[in-house]
């Protein structure tokens, strides 16, 4: 790939020079050798791994002129960029994480204080609240914790199905051994310690399979939901163009499938409403748009409907119960972003991505098996029994002295609280996905080759799978003619384009008021540009909001974007003395309108180009995908919004990743 060369824009007032780097050795096998350690500043974990010489690596790690930014392949198909970008990680899952990184990156804040964990772009407590952000965090929980809980769930069905004979028996001989000769507790820490330690035997012991394939009641095969075997870690199985893809689009089908019902249950939709024959032949409930699925007053509808007039004076419930519910949103978003971090950190600890270090979190987290393991071997099933009593007593009885003791802790060691979150503790120093992939981005930055963006999907991926569904899943001991049966295309999967037209053709009225609106949505940006041009600066903002059909080049290093509603570019220029971000009308080449030093910047904000409900009207009328902007803050406060910005997503991550600053997500 062939460098780029950059302008060397000046910025003024450019922040001291920090110190001379040293180098310091802590290699061992345990992680990469750390050869840089600025002295005066507080880099975190992830600073010090992407300034680190990786033994594996990828052509992002590879050496390049430092003097000039390396293009990986910003604009070229996946099979024309290098593999592996980074060493030890396929392509296919650097661009899974990062994608999903931009799903769940919104705002992010520069820290003035390292984090107590090693690691920045933690959760803020007073993180805001949005729904496009409770909805993100949802779909993270489905695709973490919920797939999670289901595949381990089908290995527990599997075991006791007795299907795979050799394998069930082991694991029954073993288990009632130990039972006979009153050793089951010891030996189920030390299996635990073992799949900890030694991550072959967790293959040996639990042959992985397809999940949309096993029957979760059974234990055996089933026909995929789907209809087709095109991923193995969806519950559906479902194809999919890139890894990854195919189970982000489950969650995204299940918050709207919840939201849906949740919408059914306010407008009180349910079959003793519907009148004799609603259900086929050419009536109006075929033409008239399902109510479930516009979220307006559904509630007061449904009252009026049934002769039910709401009195809102009155009701002096609405109000308080509103409030209540809206003021648990951010502590309720805050919980499920925390159980998905802590369930991201226990599979990286488990299963270390480079470049952090692969053996040192398990052999803490078998540590903390190991007293257990001990004292299970000197310990009898009464004790066992007799100490769990005495615990729930201390616990039911005891709160005085209990409170007391946290009291004398809270004056003599104020912060005794924040050690107690396994991240600051335990699991120090393993990343969640978002600070892993973050991780990631700094190494292409300190080398001067930034990761490119994950491939654009583009058209529905094919319906057959790309490879044969039941190849090495002889271990499932199923019948030749059940697999055959179970993971070949299903007929209901190739009607897919006939359906979408039938559903279309029955929406004649929806399509007449999707023209109808189309046309007003070309009236309203029409407007914007007169307004736009008389000063207004909102009208401003909202130029260039719709995405052309064909995507513009753009990066690594320019960015086509609006600054004030005029046509433009983003520069980052990471080749100067000073690294800096840069914008510059496409009339004016040299002279940039405003730069922004890359150490100055202490807020980095994602914008919608429209607000939510002309984005929503803006986007089902016109098929047209929205293009976003950025808020950008610098430490004397000055803000610089860029509006209409091709690739937001990757200029927001270069910005996030080519720094020194630590972050903490807002």
């Amino acid at each position: 790939m062939s460098a780029i060369e950059v302008k060397d824009f000046t910025v003024e007032e450019p922040p001291h020079p920090g110190p001379e780097p040293q180098v310091e050795n802590t290699g061992s096998e345990e992680g990469p050798e750390i050869v840089k350690k600025y002295e005066g500043e507080t880099p975190t974990v992830s600073h010090e791994l992407a300034n680190a010489d990786h033994e594996e690596k990828g052509a992002a790690q590879e050496d390049h002129n430092q003097t000039e930014v390396k293009d990986l392949g910003w604009n070229e198909i996946p099979t024309d960029v290098p593999t592996p970008i980074v060493g030890g990680l396929p392509n296919e899952e650097l661009w899974t994480l990062i994608r999903r990184f931009n799903k769940q990156m919104y705002h992010v804040k520069a820290m003035p204080e390292p984090p107590l964990d090693g690691l920045d772009l933690n959760i803020a407590d007073e993180e805001e609240f949005s729904p496009d952000k409770l909805r993100s965090n949802i779909e993270r929980l489905y695709m973490t914790v919920i797939v999670g809980m289901a595949s381990f769930w089908k290995h527990i069905a599997r075991l006791r199905s007795w299907r795979e004979r050799k394998r069930t028996m082991t694991f029954a001989a073993v288990y009632f051994l130990a039972w006979a000769i009153d050793m089951l507790v010891p030996t189920i820490i030390g299996f635990v310690m073992l799949l900890i330690i030694y991550p072959p035997a967790r293959t040996y012991c639990f042959p992985p399979a397809p999940i949309a394939l096993i029957d979760s009641k059974t234990g055996g095969i089933q026909k995929p939901a789907a209809g087709v075997l095109g991923s193995d870690n969806s519950l559906t199985g479902a194809p999919e163009k890139h890894k990854g893809e195919a189970v982000e689009q489950e969650a995204s089908n299940f918050v709207t499938s919840f939201t849906s019902i949740a919408i059914s249950s306010a407008v009180g939709k349910h079959p003793q409403g519907d009148p004799d024959g609603a259900e086929g032949g050419s009536t109006a409930e075929e033409i008239v748009p399902d109510p479930t699925n516009i979220a307006m007053n559904a509630a007061d509808a449904k009252q009026n409907s049934s002769g039910d007039q709401p009195n809102t004076v009155a009701d002096k419930t609405k109000e308080p119960m509103s409030a209540a519910m809206w003021s648990k949103t951010r502590p309720a978003m805050h919980i499920i972003a925390g159980i998905s971090d802590g369930w991201e950190r226990f599979g990286n600890a488990l299963s270390p991505t480079p470049p952090f270090p692969r053996i040192a979190p398990r052999l803490r987290l078998a540590g903390v098996f190991a007293p257990m393991f001990l004292i299970s071997l000197f310990t009898s099933s009464y004790m066992f029994m007799k100490m769990n009593g005495l615990l729930a007593g201390v616990v039911l009885f005891a709160d005085p002295w209990i409170q007391r003791a946290v009291s004398h802790l809270n004056k003599e060691f104020p912060h005794w609280k924040e050690l107690l979150p396994l991240r600051n503790t335990l699991l120090k120093g393993v990343p969640t996905n978002a600070q892993l992939t973050v991780t990631l981005l700094r190494i292409g930055e300190t080398n001067k080759a930034p990761l490119p963006p994950p491939p654009y999907s583009g058209p529905l991926p094919p319906q057959v799978p790309p490879k044969p569904a039941d190849q090495n899943l002889d271990h499932l001991a199923a019948p030749d003619d059940e697999m055959v049966q179970a993971t070949q295309l299903d007929d209901k999967a190739t009607n897919t384009g006939a359906d979408v037209a039938k559903a279309k053709k029955k929406h004649y009225l929806l399509a007449t008021i999707k023209g109808v609106t189309k046309g007003g949505v070309e009236s309203m940006l029409s407007t914007d540009r007169l307004k736009a041009a008389a000063g207004a600066e909102h009208a401003k903002n909202r130029l260039g909001v719709l995405k052309p059909a064909t995507n513009p080049l753009a990066g690594p290093v320019t960015f086509p974007a609006r600054y004030k509603g005029k046509k433009g570019h983003a520069y980052i220029t990471a080749t100067a003395t000073s690294p800096a971000l840069s914008w510059t009308t496409e009339k004016e080449d040299i002279d940039p309108v405003f730069s922004i030093a890359i150490a100055d910047i202490q807020e980095i904000k994602k914008v919608g180009g429209l607000g939510w409900k002309t984005r929503w009207v803006v986007g089902w009328a016109m098929d047209r995908e929205i293009a976003d902007g950025l808020l950008i803050t610098d430490k004397y406060g000055d803000k610089k919004l860029l509006t209409a910005i091709a690739l937001r997503e990757e200029l927001f991550n270069r910005l996030v990743a080519i720094g020194a600053q630590m972050w903490e997500a807002w």
